[in-house]
C-alpha cells in the first residue's frame, strides 16, 4: 500500500474509533511492531533503491509523526470524556479541609490590634539573651534573692574568648530584656509591646509550662504616670474580655519597677466558672509598675526628667481566661480535638 493510500485508510479508521479500546487498535494496525501496515513500509525501505529511499522514507516518517499526533490527541478527548462519565455531577462537593491559625496565634492577632489602637508599636526581640539584659541591667544583679523568681535556662558556650558572666547566654525567662535593647537605641517618648516566647526551666502541669508567650509593654516618656498605666490597662482588659469586668490593682514587688503592681480582673457573675483549681473570683492576670530608676540608668536615660510603666502578661493565661481552658499543656499538645475548637 502507498504512503497516501495509507494516510487516507488511517484517517478513515481514527474517526470510527469510539472508545480507547477500538483506538489501541488502530494504533497496532499502522504502527504495531510485527504487522502495522506504516511498520511495514519502513522496514521495506532497506530493500528500495536509493532514489525510492529518497522520495519514500521522508513520506513515511512524516506519515508515523501525523499518525502518533492524531493517536495522542484522540487519547486525550477519550480520558477526558471518561473522567467526565465517572463524576456524578448531582452529588454535594467535599468540603476541602484547610488549616487555620491556632488559638494562640488569634489570640496574640487580638491583642496586637487593641494595643496598636492605643498608638503602641510592636516590637520583637532575640530569645537567646545575655545575662547583662535578662538580668543585670533590670536590676536583678548576680547574687539578688529576686533571681530565684526565675528559674532559667542556661546555655553552654565554648570558650573562645574570654568572656564576663554577664556575657553568658541563656533562654530569656520573660520579655523584658527588649526593655533595654529598645531604649538604648530610642530616646522617648515612645510606647511599644513586645510579644514572644518565653522560656522556665520548671516543672510542668495544669498552670506551668516550660515554653510559653508573654507580652511584655513599655511607655516612656515626660509625666508619664499610674493614671497613664490605669487607662491603658483598663481599655485594654475591657476590649479584650468585655466592658462588665471588674479590675483592681494591688501592690506586688519585681525588682524592675517600683512601685510594683499586680492587676486582676472578676468576670461577670453570670460567666461560668473559668478555672477549676482557683479559690477566688479574682484572677491575677499581670504583673506591672512604673520603670525602676536603675533601669533608666542603665541606659543612660535622666530619671528626672524621664518616667514610665511597664507590664508583662502571659498570653496563655489570657486565653485560659477568655475561652475557658484549664490546662496550659493543652495548648502544645497538637491534639486536633483541642486546636479545632477554635
Amino acid at each position: 500500500m502507498k504512503v497516501d493510500a495509507l494516510k487516507k485508510s488511517f484517517t478513515k479508521d481514527i474517526k470510527g474509533a469510539q472508545d480507547v479500546k477500538s483506538l489501541e487498535a488502530v494504533r497496532i494496525k499502522y504502527l504495531g511492531r510485527k504487522d502495522g501496515q506504516l511498520t511495514k513500509i519502513l522496514k521495506s525501505l532497506k530493500n528500495l533503491s536509493v532514489v525510492q529511499r529518497r522520495k519514500i522514507g521522508p513520506e513515511a516518517n512524516a506519515l508515523r509523526q501525523e499518525i502518533e499526533k492524531a493517536l495522542n490527541e484522540r487519547l486525550g478527548i477519550f480520558v477526558v470524556k471518561q473522567q467526565h462519565l465517572d463524576i456524578d455531577v448531582t452529588l454535594p462537593g467535599k468540603k476541602i479541609p484547610i488549616g487555620h491559625l491556632h488559638i494562640l496565634t488569634q489570640l496574640e492577632n487580638e491583642v496586637r490590634d487593641i494595643f496598636s489602637r492605643l498608638n503602641f508599636s510592636v516590637v520583637e526581640g532575640p530569645e537567646v539573651e545575655t545575662e547583662y539584659y535578662n538580668f543585670d541591667a533590670l536590676n536583678i544583679q548576680s547574687g539578688h534573692p529576686a533571681r530565684d523568681m526565675w528559674d532559667t535556662f542556661w546555655l553552654n558556650q565554648p570558650v573562645v574568648v574570654p568572656t564576663t558572666d554577664n556575657d553568658k547566654k541563656l533562654l530569656r525567662t520573660h520579655t523584658s530584656p527588649m526593655q533595654i535593647r529598645f531604649m538604648e537605641k530610642h530616646k522617648p517618648p515612645f510606647q511599644i509591646i513586645v510579644p514572644g516566647r518565653v522560656f522556665r526551666y520548671e516543672a510542668t502541669d495544669a498552670s506551668h509550662e516550660i515554653n510559653f508567650h508573654q507580652i511584655e509593654g513599655l511607655m516612656v516618656g515626660n509625666g508619664v504616670n499610674l493614671a497613664n498605666f490605669k487607662y491603658v490597662i483598663e481599655t485594654f482588659l475591657r476590649q479584650l474580655f468585655g466592658a462588665d469586668i471588674e479590675i483592681r490593682f494591688r501592690p506586688s514587688y519585681f525588682p524592675f519597677v517600683e512601685p510594683g503592681l499586680e492587676v486582676d480582673i472578676k468576670l461577670s457573675s453570670g460567666q461560668e466558672k473559668l478555672i477549676a483549681s482557683r479559690k477566688s473570683e479574682w484572677l491575677e492576670v499581670m504583673g506591672a509598675g512604673m520603670v525602676h530608676p536603675n533601669v533608666f540608668r542603665a541606659v543612660s536615660y535622666d530619671t528626672n526628667k524621664i518616667q514610665g510603666f511597664a507590664f508583662g502578661v502571659g498570653l496563655e493565661r489570657l486565653a485560659m481566661i477568655k475561652y475557658k481552658i484549664d490546662d496550659i499543656r493543652l495548648f502544645h499538645s497538637g491534639d486536633l480535638r483541642f486546636i479545632n475548637q477554635f
